[in-house]
């Protein structure tokens, strides 16, 4: 896998792996020298939006990224629970 600049990732636009739009990367959430877990941000028209109302977004753990390229793909398992 090829190493990537965290700051090259703001913005990317993110899907679950059942091919929903997400969100968009806000931040990087750094543990020691590991990332530990990603903020990402609900845009209008994302799955996540519809799903966190009045929330401007969650934290995803890194454990739940499946790939990062030009977009990131991540678990379906990352989708809030209690609000659908």
């Amino acid at each position: 896998m090829a190493m990537r600049n965290l700051v090259s990732t703001y913005g990317m636009r993110v899907f679950t792996d059942e091919g929903d739009y997400f969100g968009e990367i806000e931040e990087a959430l750094v543990s020691g020298s590991k990332i530990a877990s990603w903020k990402i941000s609900a845009s209008s028209n994302s799955v996540l939006q519809k799903l966190v109302k009045n929330a401007k977004g969650v934290i995803v753990p890194h454990q739940l990224v499946k790939s990062i390229a030009d977009i990131m793909i991540i678990s379906n398992a990352a989708l809030p629970k209690g609000n659908q």
